[in-house]
């Protein structure tokens, strides 16, 4: 199975690009893996709601129907480390093609994704920008690889 992380939008800062790459390289030596930056929404409007439908449109287009796709939201699921590489474990044994894991922009997501998501999870009950987010879920990815790898990364 392929694993996915979609981002809405650029990555502002460069020390966030440093660790996105880093964790980048280091998850394709355990699995087939893309990063991918879908655009931002483009529209004049400020507000928030046409914002976001906009921006779950453009996501929704890009689905395929025997996709996995896991929201990264606030309300999700919390795993500790090695609950979250069991979890992906048994993702990454079923029969779908893509596990691809959402990190939505700063104004989340539309009714219509939280509806086709197939889960939700959460890193934490605290609140983090949608781009520092990136840099920790993929570290918390490369964890759960070396985790099921019983490599020494992880300290339990």
């Amino acid at each position: 199975m392929k694993v996915e992380v979609w981002v809405i939008g650029k990555t502002s800062e460069a020390y966030l690009e440093t660790g996105i790459e880093l964790f980048a390289k280091r998850l394709k030596h355990y699995l087939p893996f893309t990063w991918t930056v879908l655009p931002n929404a483009k529209s004049k409007t400020t507000d928030g709601a046409l914002l976001r439908q906009e921006e779950s449109r453009l996501v929704l287009e890009k689905l395929k129907p025997d996709d996995f796709l896991v929201l990264l939201d606030e309300r999700g699921k919390e795993f500790s480390s090695v609950e979250l590489a069991q979890w992906l474990e048994q993702r990454l044994h079923s029969s779908h093609r893509r596990l691809i894991f959402l990190i939505g922009g700063a104004f989340g997501f539309s009714q219509d994704l939280y509806d086709r998501a197939n889960a939700q999870i959460s890193l934490s009950r605290l609140t983090f920008s949608h781009q520092m987010v990136r840099v920790f879920f993929l570290e918390q990815l490369y964890r759960a690889m070396t985790i099921l790898r019983n490599e020494p990364y992880h300290n339990p």
